[in-house]
């Protein structure tokens, strides 16, 4: 098939946690970055949200895996 890529053929893997106070935008950073979605009334995180999304940048296929973590407090790990 002209064009098909498999899942693991990439040039560049990222890997990227997203960290931060409640309510400061991560969960929507993320959903607006893999599936071009935004939601004024998004739920918090609970534990550790997972997405990937690849991009062809001058040729070159980057991968980007994300993890969005959840801003309670007493989600920290001290």
């Amino acid at each position: 098939m002209a064009g098909y890529r498999a899942e693991d053929d990439y040039d560049y893997l990222f890997k990227v946690v997203l960290i931060g106070d409640s309510g400061v935008g991560k969960s929507n950073l993320l959903s607006r970055f893999t599936r071009n979605e935004f939601s004024l009334e998004s739920k918090s995180t609970i534990g550790v949200e997972f997405a990937t999304r690849s991009l062809n940048v001058d040729g070159k296929v980057i991968k980007a895996q994300i993890w969005d973590t959840a801003g309670q407090e007493r989600y920290y790990f001290y």
